[in-house]
């Protein structure tokens, strides 16, 4: 008999303190179980269409400096995994660290680099 290990949803937090993602390693779901991006072992955060959005802290959040000129190359999206089931609460944030005027909450401050498959303004577009 096999068992298949179900890994245990972790939340992804904004600076104010909400819940606003979830990894299931290695992919990154929104509130709605819709998968928004995926994490490389560098703990680099890229949207579905692979284009590099962050990176995840130690305090689980995803930031970015604030100027980046966007030259890292487009990475292959792994398979669409299916949406998931999330818990309808989430644990208490843990206490976050200041972030300096340079680095930026993705999740607060530019939520759009991380839409669904199906949505956003940075889908390849239809030939």
């Amino acid at each position: 008999m096999t068992t298949t290990k179900i890994r245990k949803p972790v939340p992804i937090y904004t600076t104010l303190g909400d819940c606003d993602a979830y990894m299931i390693y290695p992919m990154l779901y929104n509130l709605s179980g819709e998968w928004v991006g995926f994490i490389l072992t560098s703990r680099e955060v890229y949207s579905v269409y692979g284009d590099y959005v962050g990176y995840l802290s130690e305090d689980s959040r995803i930031l970015r400096k604030r100027v980046y000129d966007f030259n890292k190359p487009k990475l292959v999206s792994p398979p669409t995994p299916p949406n998931v089931a999330l818990p309808a609460f989430s644990p208490l944030a843990p206490l976050m660290a200041e972030i300096a005027y340079d680095t930026i909450d993705i999740l607060l401050e530019d939520p759009e680099r991380l839409p669904t498959i199906d949505a956003g303004e940075f889908r390849p577009d239809m030939e």
